[in-house]
């Protein structure tokens, strides 16, 4: 019963409260920063693997990974229903039960084995990362209303992010260099080392977080649901159908498409930046790790993302961050197109800042903008359904860099990528050169356009909570301001009479 109380009492949000929630995304940030930079590498360098081999791994795990995202969202909306879920709460058990299996990490990073090794250990782990992130995700639609402690809780996450972006590609660096950048054994020792982190990091948010119980009301929306009523097959569809009524709200339609270019185009980056600087540059994989540990400018900048995401609100962060992003990569482009030789590593050390400057803004604004989102599902429907939405976040995310990674190999391989090899042909040193400017740069574009028309900011958004909580008190549709009656519009896509729909 005492930990019952605990998964269900509130406390002050304080900054090291913050950092306990926040440091689950060593997972999210530290693990998928070495995979994206080094999986693909490992595989092809020590494996055995052709880059398309490597990829249909990475790729078919994305997709199952993918599925994983949606079946988790229901599953942890609903699982107040059972007794674990009423002791340990509907999103706190699934963190007690991932914190010892972030161990298996380790097994992604023994070098020798066969296809089908790799194929299954990456397999589990993606699955296994996935049913614990999307319960993490909801965390603070549960601790908080106030969308500066919203905020306080999301740049504490991506503080943490921005560290963990940072040791997952300084630490490598470094332990090429002690063990030589030729040898598998570093990725083992990084693996280890991070497994580790992650599993005393996700018990500590355990230990530290709370969420809300499911009322009497809450009760009564969620089990409308048509995932709760008849057959196994209508269950389904109706699963279907509610991943589907989420696209109805106009603001999250565009946060996804934003956050589905951003972050596939970084992942793109990332996969294809190691063969980048050693093939097209002939550069170390110290050099590399190296560049990509500029990342530690995160940190700094979650800070400054921060108070600028209170005072200007999340479009002006994506124009600064995509800007900065697309005018670095071209700069790459230039540096290999121009065959820079003069200070070539105190320039690409300047264009490697500055673009990490603008990947961790790319980073910070997104997830710091979804725990706004489910508000505006709210007001349209009178549920809370948050692990829905973080669920289709992360099911089309996936999705796309599944499809991403394959294209990335399927390039590399049609334009003579040789496994093992010290050097590559010319052909494919410019396909790698166009991979990283047109693939990576072409996505940023994307959502940098999308990005212009997007309108949830503090001012909006507050709007939003207080006409809920109007409507809430009882109070009539027909009584609303106009300017209230427009911003809910523009928000949500819905016009103001269905919104609040009468039981």
């Amino acid at each position: 019963m005492l930990k019952q109380n605990k998964v269900y009492t509130p406390r002050k949000i304080t900054v090291w409260r913050g950092i306990g929630y926040g440091i689950v995304d060593f997972v999210g940030g530290g693990s998928m920063t070495i995979i994206g930079a080094w999986m693909l590498f490992f595989y092809t360098s020590y494996c055995n693997l052709t880059a398309v081999q490597g990829a249909s791994i990475i790729g078919a795990a994305r997709v199952a990974d993918a599925i994983c995202s949606l079946l988790m969202g229901s599953l942890t909306d609903n699982f107040y229903k059972t007794k674990l879920g009423q002791r340990f709460g509907r999103r706190h058990f699934f963190l007690l039960i991932g914190s010892p299996l972030m161990l298996l990490y380790i097994t992604l990073w023994i070098a020798g084995m066969n296809y089908w090794y790799y194929f299954a250990t990456y397999m589990i782990f993606e699955v296994i990362s996935s049913a614990m992130m999307i319960p993490y995700e909801t965390l603070p639609n549960e601790m908080t209303d106030d969308y500066n402690q919203r905020t306080k809780l999301s740049s504490a996450r991506m503080f943490i992010s921005a560290g963990a972006t940072f040791l997952a590609t300084f630490i490598p660096g470094q332990l090429f260099a002690i063990m030589g950048q030729h040898s598998p054994i570093p990725f083992l020792v990084n693996g280890t080392l991070f497994a580790i982190i992650f599993a005393i990091g996700v018990y500590v948010c355990y230990s530290v977080t709370w969420e809300k119980p499911v009322t009497k009301e809450m009760r009564v929306e969620l089990e409308k649901d048509s995932v709760n009523e008849g057959s196994l097959l209508k269950r389904f569809w109706g699963l279907l159908c509610d991943y589907g009524s989420t696209l109805k709200i106009k603001s999250f339609r565009k946060h996804l498409l934003i956050y589905l270019f951003s972050f596939t185009g970084k992942d793109t980056f990332n996969t294809v930046f190691a063969y980048f600087c050693i093939y097209c540059l002939g550069l170390s994989a110290t050099v590399a790790a190296n560049m990509l540990s500029l990342s530690l400018v995160g940190l700094l900048v979650t800070i400054v993302a921060g108070f600028g995401m209170v005072k200007f609100g999340p479009k002006f962060l994506y124009e600064v961050g995509y800007g900065l992003m697309l005018l670095m990569l071209v700069g790459y482009y230039l540096v290999f197109r121009l065959h820079v030789t003069n200070h070539v590593i105190l320039i690409l050390f300047f264009i490697s800042l500055v673009y990490q400057i603008g990947r961790a803004t790319l980073e910070f604004t997104p997830w710091n903008v979804f725990p706004f989102i489910p508000d505006l599902d709210e007001i349209v429907t009178k549920r809370r359904r948050a692990g829905v939405f973080a669920a289709v976040m992360s099911f089309t995310r996936k999705s796309t860099v599944a499809v991403a990674t394959v294209a990335v190999g399927f390039i590399l391989d049609s334009n003579g990528f040789a496994k093992n090899a010290a050097t590559q042909s010319v052909q494919t040193q410019h396909a790698i050169a166009a991979i990283l400017l047109f693939g990576t740069g072409g996505l940023i574009l994307l959502a940098l356009l999308e990005a212009l028309t997007f309108k949830l900011n503090k001012q909006t958004h507050q709007i939003i909570i207080q006409e809920t909580l109007r409507l809430r008190k009882g109070g009539s549709k027909k009584d609303v301001d106009p300017e209230v009656a427009k911003t809910v519009h523009e928000l949500t896509g819905v016009p103001y009479d269905k919104v609040w729909p009468d039981d």
